[in-house]
């Protein structure tokens, strides 16, 4: 009899066998730009922090003191794969955090500033949830939010970019590499932009899917802040940072202990840093093996949408990440196609994994302009290192027969 109950249930009789059972399925893993599987190395980097090595690196015992000295380490190696100092690097809980941190931290500090009312933030077109969540959050607090356009062929409008900028903006958030259709956009243009026409504004950059697919460099780019992830290069999740350049200054938001230099206090996350800082190393060191691999990946599976038909590229033209390829499809809603790939063993989504389970439209295909229906018919599928080519074509083979099939449904 269970514990506080009155009376013993009768066992549940076991479930007869189904007359068939189903071959499982090869799964083929296509959405590496929402989360990627961890790496071997990155596993055993922090494997120790999970059992012997649990020590708070806030104390100074030994126990302690190690975990430290391996967040010090992780530190380094993820501040070298972005191009800047150790103690520029602050260590958040991922993404997310480390663009609400820089988004209010950095429009907090410098907005209202003394006799003048600086109160402008203007935000890039296609910008993570999490950047323009916390820009509109800002509305409540007196701020001013713009936001700029694309060009026709998805690319950033610059000129356009530059007539929103005044004295009065204190922040200009865009991202490098947009996480629904991969565009690379001209962060470094745009900085020159806004040093010239914003003097007083900070820059932050989302990079998160930009990490161990394009050189990074921080001090290159012009960016005041820049955010990354652990999750997008085979690190577990629950870990990412805020990347600062030089003497910044920015609001907390959260307050307790100095740890982070008291800019995210709270006991760190010892072996997801550890991991993190694995996998910044493996991502800058194998980058250009990596790329090569997942623009062969992408190649052969774009070759093989010319067998889908109404299928096209949402992004052909402009700079594109090779780990991301966005595609609009004919006929059904991208949910009806993710379902039946995934009984086939395709895994893919419909735009950013942060808008799952939302009904409204993505604003980054609103913004490429789209129709509201053929928004609801935009499907991504994002690469790894690892992704083969035979599974690139075998996804797109799929793809083709499901065509068939619908087309054969809805006729």
């Amino acid at each position: 009899m269970l514990w506080g109950s009155r009376r013993a249930k009768a066992p549940i009789a076991p479930r007869a066998p189904t007359a068939r059972r189903t071959r499982p399925v090869t799964t083929i893993y296509l959405d590496n730009a929402a989360t990627t599987p961890v790496a071997p190395a990155v596993r055993t980097a922090m494997a120790p922090f999970l059992e012997a090595e649990f020590g708070n690196p806030s104390t100074r015992y030994a126990l302690g003191v190690r975990a430290a000295e391996a967040i010090d380490r992780a530190r380094e190696l993820v501040a070298r794969a972005v191009g800047a100092r150790a103690r520029e690097v602050t260590f958040t809980s991922g993404g997310t955090e480390a663009n609400n941190l820089a988004v209010l931290g950095l429009a907090r500090q410098r907005g209202f500033h003394r006799s003048r009312r600086r109160n402008q933030l203007v935000i890039g077109p296609t910008e993570h949830p999490s950047v323009r969540a916390s820009a509109f959050a800002l509305r409540d607090e007196g701020f001013e939010v713009r936001e700029a356009r694309l060009l026709p062929d998805g690319g950033l409008d610059l000129e356009a970019f530059e007539e929103l900028l005044t004295e009065d903006t204190v922040l200009v958030a865009q991202m490098l590499v947009n996480n629904e259709v991969g565009s690379v956009y001209p962060v470094s243009e745009l900085a020159r932009i806004v040093r010239r026409s914003a003097p007083n504004a900070a820059l932050h950059v989302d990079a998160v899917q930009g990490l161990g697919k394009l050189e990074l460099s921080i001090e290159e780019l012009g960016a005041d802040t820049l955010a990354i992830s652990a999750h997008k290069v085979h690190a577990p999740k629950g870990t990412g940072a805020l990347v600062t350049r030089g003497k910044v200054d920015l609001r907390p938001l959260v307050f307790g202990g100095g740890q982070e230099s008291g800019r995210r206090p709270g006991t760190e996350n010892v072996a997801g840093i550890v991991a993190f800082g694995e996998a910044a190393r493996l991502a800058d060191t194998g980058r250009e093996e990596g790329v090569r691999a997942m623009a062969a990946a992408r190649d052969a599976f774009v070759r093989g949408l010319e067998r889908v038909p109404g299928a096209r590229l949402l992004i052909d033209g402009s700079p594109v990440v090779p780990s991301i390829c966005a595609i609009a499809l004919a006929g059904a809603p991208a949910e009806v196609w993710l379902h039946h790939l995934e009984a086939r063993g395709v895994c893919a989504s419909a735009g950013s994994a942060c808008n799952a389970g939302k009904k409204e439209l993505s604003p980054v295909a609103l913004a490429l302009g789209l129709t509201p229906d053929e928004a609801r018919r935009v499907m991504r599928f994002s690469f790894a290192a690892a992704t083969t080519v035979a599974e690139a074509e075998r996804a797109a083979a799929l793809l083709a027969e499901l065509a068939t099939e619908l087309e054969a449904v809805q006729s």
